[in-house]
């Protein structure tokens, strides 16, 4: 049987990285089944164009995965496809919350990790058989976690990764003369761990992953890290790993481990990973991340008010210790990615410049904002489904990206929407990319170059997303920047070391939004 894997596109930017859970499954399914995968931000294609595919390709099971901001899109699909005559799967953390509603559109759901259960979802549709829910169940009916230990081998020497390129065709001649294995560029996630203890109020995580944390072997993500080192070097290409944990350090001392036999073995490759500030407050730990090869630090910050934290469970943040935190980033070539939440509850107008005025002090970085969302079945939904605040309470079935979907509590729902546009548009102005260049003027300029090219298009597929006719503009208004950097890089200015750099990487990370959006996708 031909099976046809499909994610849609995560309905906030077209910036992509793969998604783990279709590697994951591909590598799960019985030899003699033959997967094909279909990333819908890497290959945009409609309802109709889908189905069509899935006729002509001869597919005899489709599986979507969805979180809840692709749900609508998700759907639509799997009608579109049944409607063609062919079975749907659908799996996630939104269909796991939202069995019923999912099973209008698809033929069966598999609920929690799929990890055990997809073998026999495959074999039931061969035998025209599928049962309407699949659960993780053990023989007392209670859920059962899969153990991590014995990790599947993901074949990425095998995998046809054409549609993950990042590099436009029409670079890829210039690129590859950069005598550095520019051919190709690739960010690969990887995950060492699932779970989560903390429970903040806003998060999915916790609901579907649970509070115990599971660990891979430190050999078999090693030996992951190598075959993808050895790929990008056989194609004289550019690998990135992400790893995709919900807290890549959430046991310090079992994360150490691992950095230390990622050295060991030589198995560094450019990572990002999200990381609490609490986490960071150890000197040892960030040695280890620079020295195994990280390069970006995700931070889910949220807010700078104490209150805020209080009040969605994550006090464990410290405001007062994020500069601190990322200074010590900074110290060691390592930069964060920060994200923060308006419209929390204690948030009233002028939120943004406040924050701001803290993100001026710190390091540059990439400051990433959204909006509170209540994502089915969290905490966060059901206070504010008692309270009477929710204004949509199905806003996944006409996701809106950067818009509220319940009532701020000091302020209106306009007044938070102007939050988020202040946030983006103050934070990446022309003014402020110069800022964050010259605020590193000490650096190689491999490393100012980095920092202004990584803020330059993060800016361009965000808030909102920049289309083709908007770059132009977006490329002129910050020509002097571009000038400076790129006179200092022909030799007329004081420092034009190239050979240290920032291991620039732009990842797929969507703007916060409860939860749901904190995360790559996995």
């Amino acid at each position: 049987m031909r099976i046809l894997l499909y994610n849609p596109d995560n309905g906030v930017t077209r910036n992509f990285m793969p998604h783990l859970w279709m590697f994951l499954l591909q590598s799960l399914t019985p030899a003699e089944h033959e997967v094909l995968l279909i990333d819908g931000n890497a290959q945009p294609m409609d309802e109709a164009a889908l189905a069509r595919y899935v006729k002509d390709e001869n597919i005899g099971l489709v599986g979507i995965g969805a979180m809840t901001r692709m749900v609508a899109k998700a759907y639509r699909v799997a009608d579109a496809i049944r409607a063609a005559g062919v079975p749907v799967v659908m799996g996630g953390p939104h269909v796991t919350e939202m069995a019923d509603e999912a099973l209008e559109h698809c033929n069966a759901v598999a609920l929690g990790e799929a990890d055990e259960t997809w073998p026999q979802i495959v074999q039931d549709a061969v035998r025209g058989q599928l049962k309407p829910i699949y659960a993780p169940v053990d023989d007392a009916g209670k859920e059962r976690k899969p153990s991590l230990k014995e990790y599947p081998v993901i074949p990425w020497d095998k995998i046809n990764l054409k549609q993950f390129n990042l590099i436009p065709k029409a670079l890829t001649p210039m690129m590859k003369k950069l005598g550095a294995g520019w051919g190709t560029f690739r960010i690969i996630p990887v995950e060492s761990g699932r779970g989560c203890p903390y429970g903040c109020e806003f998060c999915t995580v916790t609901g579907f992953f649970g509070d115990s944390i599971r660990f891979r072997t430190n050999e078999s993500v090693v030996n992951e890290l190598l075959l993808l080192k050895k790929r990008a070097q056989s194609e004289l290409g550019q690998i990135a790993v992400f790893f995709i944990d919900d807290n890549f350090a959430i046991n310090v001392k079992r994360t150490k481990s691992l950095l230390r036999d990622i050295i060991a073995a030589g198995a560094q490759l450019n990572w990002v990973a999200q990381i609490s500030a609490n986490l960071l407050r150890d000197e040892e730990l960030v040695d280890l991340i620079a020295a195994s090869g990280g390069k970006w630090v995700f931070i889910g910050m949220e807010s700078v008010d104490p209150v805020n934290l209080a009040d969605v469970k994550k006090g464990f943040n410290k405001p007062g210790e994020y500069a601190a935190v990322l200074e010590r980033l900074a110290q060691r070539n390592v930069f964060a990615i920060t994200s923060f939440i308006f419209g929390m509850d204690n948030d009233t107008v002028g939120a943004a410049e406040r924050t701001l005025q803290q993100v001026r002090t710190w390091p540059p970085g990439l400051p990433i904002f959204g909006l509170l969302t209540p994502l089915p079945s969290t905490p966060l939904y059901k206070r504010l489904e008692v309270a009477g605040r929710l204004t949509r309470p199905k806003h996944w079935k006409e996701f809106v990206p950067f818009a509220m979907a319940h009532t701020p509590l000091r302020m209106t729902i306009d007044e938070a929407h102007a939050e988020v546009n202040y946030g983006w548009s103050h934070a990446y102005s022309p003014e402020a990319l110069a800022k964050a260049v010259d605020a590193i003027a000490d650096k190689p300029l491999g490393y100012r170059v980095n920092i202004f090219v990584a803020k330059l298009f993060f800016r361009g597929i965000y808030f909102p997303m920049m289309g083709k006719m908007a770059w132009p503009k977006w490329i002129a208004q910050n020509r002097r920047t571009i000038y400076k950097l790129v006179k200092e890089g022909f030799g007329f200015g004081k420092r034009t070391d190239f050979g240290h750099t920032a291991g620039l990487h732009p990842v797929e990370i969507v703007a916060p939004a409860g939860g749901d959006g904190l995360r790559p996708m996995r």
